[in-house]
């Protein structure tokens, strides 16, 4: 008994030496931070999500703007000419809460509009005029060269959430929220892409925006459409398989008719695909 008690308290000590020398000193490298960190979740020092948000807050120091804006064809904007009917048909179809407002391109954004500072509008008569102007909140604007643990400080200083993304020629280049900073440290947020009963969300402009995770017996049941499920189950499994790598944000690509663009992903995963049915050739 006396000599297995003394081969425990060996080991703890050799344990207790291990993690005195790997803390005794400031890691050299981000490859020594990630050692640490593996180490520490090997010896139950903290566990499986907590590891995926040290070594996401790791990464985030590594990444610059562009790697996870929403690119500028995919901005749901608002014109500033438009007519209050307009501007709260564009609200409710997108679901977004916050929108650029821009004048005659998207290259001159004048402010950032929340949806929430519309509700006022719902209790005016029709006729009503009013001056969108007035509503509009400032707008920060970033290169896209900008590192992600920078941004996410500036979003935190100046209470901001949402800001546009320039090119080095100054036009807009995309947008990029506080939530997208957030999901590479913490995992995907449910938004408003997101909902628990369905797969798919028709747009305005009779596009759809469809969740990787759809089956694909569903998607040619919902589409028509006469996708093979022999190899994979899911919609992003197959539109993965046909780009032949894990595609990032902005990447298109054609399944017959069909165009997918890649609307939400991480460096993990496909999450909304942007869906379009092409017609077909008679």
């Amino acid at each position: 008994m006396s000599d297995e008690r003394s081969n425990e308290e060996g080991n703890d000590r050799n344990w207790l030496d291990k993690l005195g020398q790997l803390f005794s000193s400031e890691p050299r490298s981000r490859e020594d931070v990630m050692a640490m960190l593996e180490a520490a979740r090997g010896n139950a020092l903290v566990d499986d999500d907590s590891l995926r948000i040290f070594k996401g807050a790791v990464r985030v120091a590594d990444m610059q703007v562009r790697e996870i804006m929403v690119p500028r064809a995919q901005m749901v904007c608002i014109r500033a000419g438009d007519s209050r009917e307009e501007i709260l048909s564009a609200v409710i179809s997108s679901g977004h809460s916050r929108f650029p407002v821009v004048g005659d391109s998207k290259d001159t954004v004048l402010g950032i509009l929340l949806a929430k500072d519309l509700l006022p509008l719902l209790l005016q008569e029709k006729d009503y005029s009013f001056d969108i102007s007035n509503l509009l909140r400032p707008t920060q604007v970033v290169p896209e060269s900008k590192r992600l643990n920078v941004l996410l400080r500036e979003f935190r200083e100046n209470r901001n959430h949402m800001v546009i993304v320039i090119d080095e020629y100054g036009g807009a280049a995309g947008l990029a929220t506080i939530e997208d900073v957030l999901e590479e440290i913490v995992g995907d947020i449910e938004d408003e892409y997101d909902s628990a009963d369905t797969y798919f969300r028709r747009l305005a402009d009779g596009d759809y925006y469809v969740k990787a995770l759809m089956p694909i017996e569903d998607f040619n049941n919902q589409f028509n459409t006469l996708l093979s499920d022999d190899e994979y189950d899911t919609i992003g499994g197959l539109v993965t398989h046909r780009f032949g790598h894990l595609p990032r944000i902005g990447e298109e690509v054609h399944l017959g008719n069909i165009h997918f663009r890649v609307s939400k992903a991480d460096n993990r995963q496909l999450h909304w695909l942007r869906m379009r049915l092409d017609a077909q050739d008679s």
